[in-house]
C-alpha cells in the first residue's frame, strides 16, 4: 500500500505546475505517442533524457516518481520476460539456447535483450511521464475544468461531458483517501490477531474478507455523504455552472506543446535516418 502514488497532487512552484491543465492533458496524450513510436536506441536515449528533464522541470522530488513506478513492478517484469524469452530467434544472435518445442528453437538471443531493456524503459518512461503531466502537478479541479473544456464540442450531439469530467476527478481524488482507509483497516485487523502474510494463496485470500467489507461500507458511505453535500450545493450538472477559476491559454502553452510536437518529429526523424544503422526495436 505504501508504493502507490497514483492520485497524489504535489504541491511546488513550477512552470509545469502553471501550465493550463488542457495543455498538459494534450502534452500527455503527444509524449504518450512519441513513447510508443520509439523504434531504436538513439529514439529512446531522447525519450530517457526528455523524461528527466521533464522531472527535473516540474521539482518533484524523484522518490514521489519512483514511488509510482514500484507500484508497477511485476507489471515491468513480466513485460521483460516476455520480451526476453519470446523474441523470434530466427536469423538472431543466440546467447544462450533453452531447447526446441513444435519446431520452433527457444532461448535468450542479444536482438530479446534488446527488446526487454528498451521494453522496461518504454514502461518507465511512461509512467513517470504521465505522472509528472496530471496526477502529480495537476489538481483534480483543474483536470475537471479542462477535461471538460476540451470536450465541449461533444456536448452538441447530447453527451454529458461534465457529468464524465467530474466522475474521473472525483475517483482521482479519492485514490488516496481509499488507500489510506485500506491501511487504517489492516491495522486494526492486525492489532485483533489477523495475520496477512503466511498461508497459501487461499487463506490470503480469505484473510483479505475482513478488510474488503468495512472499506466497502465505509466508501459507500463517503459516497453518499458526497452526494448529499453535492445535493445541498445544488449541483446539477454542468448546464450553466460556473466557475471561480477561468482558465486561460498562453504563449508557454503553446511553446510548451511544440516542445511535445518537436518530441515526436525527432523520434520520427531517428526512426527513418537510422533505419538499417542501428537495430530496429518494435
Amino acid at each position: 500500500m505504501n508504493s502507490i502514488a497514483f492520485g497524489q497532487y504535489y504541491q511546488a512552484s513550477s512552470g509545469i505546475h502553471r501550465m493550463d491543465p488542457r495543455t498538459k492533458i494534450i502534452a500527455m496524450l503527444l509524449f504518450i505517442v512519441a513513447t510508443f513510436l520509439c523504434k531504436n536506441i538513439l529514439s529512446f536515449a531522447l525519450l530517457i533524457l526528455f523524461t528527466v528533464v521533464l522531472s527535473l522541470l516540474s521539482r518533484v522530488p524523484m522518490r514521489l516518481i519512483l514511488k509510482s513506478i514500484r507500484g508497477v513492478v511485476f507489471i515491468i517484469i513480466l513485460a521483460a520476460l516476455v520480451n526476453l524469452f519470446l523474441t523470434s530467434t530466427e536469423g538472431a544472435t543466440m546467447i544462450w539456447r533453452i531447447g526446441e518445442w513444435n519446431g520452433r528453437e527457444y532461448g535468450i538471443t542479444q536482438e530479446g535483450i534488446l527488446r526487454a531493456v528498451c521494453m522496461v524503459i518504454r514502461i518507465l518512461c511512461l509512467i513517470s511521464g504521465t505522472s509528472i503531466l496530471l496526477t502529480f502537478t495537476t489538481t483534480p479541479i483543474e483536470m475537471t475544468d479542462g477535461l471538460s473544456q476540451l470536450l465541449s464540442p461533444l456536448m452538441k450531439i447530447k453527451i454529458p461531458v461534465d457529468l464524465f469530467a467530474m466522475m474521473m476527478s472525483i475517483a482521482l481524488r479519492f485514490i488516496p483517501t481509499l488507500i489510506e482507509d485500506t491501511r487504517r483497516i489492516m491495522n486494526a485487523q492486525k492489532a485483533r490477531g489477523t495475520d496477512f502474510s503466511s498461508g497459501g494463496l487461499i487463506k490470503k485470500a480469505k484473510a483479505l474478507i475482513p478488510i474488503l467489507i468495512p472499506l466497502f461500507v465505509s466508501s459507500f458511505k463517503r459516497g453518499e455523504e458526497l452526494a448529499t453535500a453535492m445535493e445541498c450545493r445544488c449541483y446539477h450538472g454542468g448546464a450553466g455552472r460556473t466557475r471561480m477559476n477561468k482558465l486561460h491559454w498562453k504563449v508557454s502553452d503553446t511553446m510548451g506543446l511544440l516542445l511535445f510536437a518537436l518530441l515526436i518529429g525527432a523520434v520520427i526523424v531517428l526512426n527513418l535516418t537510422l533505419r538499417g544503422v542501428t537495430p530496429a526495436i518494435a
